[in-house]
């Protein structure tokens, strides 16, 4: 099949619709679900991208006759990287960077976990009956499959926030994090929860180790790789509100099409066919597969890539609204822009910095610079909430003055025609842009974001110790100590001195 249409994606989830609740009842069909349905349209949207005449080259790649998403395609150089960089920004600015779990995203997962297989072998050899499974050859095959079918996955990576201060086994009930109850000969049995699998609406879950499990012993049930279609018996989504209430693009423009939902995942006692197996129960392996393999790095730099398309959709949006209001001679004003300049040009520098400093890894996969990636992993989370904050300010009262669309066309449209009306822009025309920046920094949607986008990555603190403990400092610390081993005599002076002296 390989690279799909968007017809195609809205019909294999009408065929095989995940067990999705929202407001209390099953979801029957996503692709007509008020709630659902906009969203599903536009990834429908987004494969079809893919096969435009005109992008068709950059957004996959052939391989044996067949085209894939680039987003699949295992790197073998810098331009290689460079190539996939500029496929994740083109799919980005379809959402104007809005779409946080893209399929993109999870595809550098995959890609790079398929890539650097022989990783799983580990956990193969320390498993009793390893001669059965081989969670290697399960995690390329899976790779494979993915690429085939053109795949959108979803994942659920973190155990539900009960009580922090406590381990998973020190629960009241050892299976409300996600653990094996039993091994069976055709699989495990897992029971539990997951948080947070956002854009539900997929194919499949991949649940992938956390990077953060905390257990005592060397072996645990929490210990675990794998994945299931999403309507597998046993596995069901609770979805928080929807943000899509039905409103249209014009009241809405982000909101009622780019809702991508967020779940908690349960899983009551379901059967994990052991071919879909790819780890389990070691937990020094599980804490490492997303480091050892590089997918933590492939799946930054697609990260990267989104973060420049949304910090560039902040800045034609501000730069629109002092447009439209013709506010643009002002010093303050153009302090603000230019605070979103620098943003811009910061997260930019750090996306070239990752190609060019690309390494090939030990599974010959050309893998982007780490520095980089864990800089902007680091700077962007910390200083999103300025770009809200920017276009707040910019707006001002305009962003909360915004009679619907319904008012336009309404008795009071010729006033709000007169009055609402901007130095450069129609009523009409500065209504739709202050309810972008509306969506984009006030709405229950923004809102979300600003959330979504301060945790993208994990805890600030535990993401800065993180980077303390992987940063390799020792060729900073030696450079200081060989400078202050230097001698303080002046050479020049001496020689000057003795010139003089003959």
């Amino acid at each position: 099949m390989a690279a799909i249409t968007g017809q195609q994606f809205l019909d294999r989830l009408r065929q095989n619709p995940p067990t999705l609740y929202i407001d209390g009842q099953r979801v029957e069909d996503p692709t007509t679900h008020p709630a659902t349905r906009n969203m599903a349209h536009s990834l429908a949207g987004l494969y079809d991208l893919q096969n435009q005449p005109d992008l068709r080259e950059k957004l996959t790649y052939e391989e044996n006759g067949q085209r894939y998403p680039m987003s699949l395609m295992v790197p073998r150089s810098q331009e290689d990287l460079a190539r996939i960089g500029e496929a994740h920004r083109i799919r980005a600015d379809y959402s104007l960077g809005f779409l946080g779990r893209a399929p993109d995203y999870m595809n550098a997962n995959v890609m790079a976990a398929g890539a650097g297989a022989e990783y799983f072998n580990q956990c193969s050899a320390s498993h009793p009956g390893s001669e059965k499974r081989d969670f290697a050859a399960n995690m390329r095959r899976y790779a494979e499959f993915v690429r085939e079918h053109d795949l959108c996955l979803t994942h659920a990576l973190t155990n539900p926030q009960v009580n922090r201060a406590k381990q998973a086994s020190e629960m009241p009930d050892p299976y409300i994090a996600l653990g094996v109850v039993e091994e069976r000969e055709e699989g495990i049995v897992v029971r539990g929860a997951r948080m947070m699998a956002t854009l539900p609406i997929a194919d499949e879950i991949l649940v992938f180790p956390s990077t953060v499990l905390k257990e005592n012993a060397d072996k645990s049930r929490y210990a675990m790789g794998f994945a299931l279609p999403t309507n597998a018996p046993g596995l069901s989504f609770q979805c928080r509100e929807p943000f899509d209430i039905g409103r249209g693009p014009e009241d809405h423009p982000l909101g009622s099409r780019f809702d991508e939902q967020d779940a908690f995942v349960i899983f009551d006692d379901v059967l994990v066919p052991w071919e879909r197996v790819f780890l389990l129960y070691d937990v020094e392996l599980a804490n490492k597969a997303y480091a050892a393999t590089d997918a933590v790095l492939h799946m930054a730099y697609q990260v990267v890539n989104l973060k420049i398309a949304k910090t560039e959709a902040f800045l034609g949006t501000a730069q629109s609204i002092v447009n439209a209001i013709g506010s643009g001679q002002f010093q303050h004003v153009q302090s603000k822009v230019a605070e979103i300049i620098i943003m811009l040009e910061i997260m930019k520098a750090l996306e070239v910095a990752a190609v060019a400093g690309a390494t090939v890894n030990e599974y010959g996969v050309m893998t982007p610079a780490r520095g980089p990636l864990d800089a902007a992993r680091n700077y962007y989370p910390a200083m999103y909430a300025r770009l809200p904050e920017l276009l707040q300010l910019l707006g001002a009262s305009g962003i909360i003055m915004m009679p619907s669309q319904a008012d336009r066309e309404g008795p009071l449209g010729p006033q709000i025609a007169k009055y609402l009306q901007a130095g450069n822009a129609s009523a009409e025309d500065r209504l739709k842009l202050f309810r972008l920046a509306w969506d984009m920094s006030m709405s229950s949607f923004g809102g979300r974001q600003s959330l979504y986008e301060k945790f993208f990555f994990g805890d600030p603190v535990r993401m800065h110790t993180a980077l303390y403990e992987v940063y390799d400092k020792q060729p900073a610390v030696e450079r200081i100590g060989q400078f202050l081993k230097r001698s303080e005599k002046p050479q020049v002076a001496q020689s000057q001195s003795e010139g003089v002296t003959a």
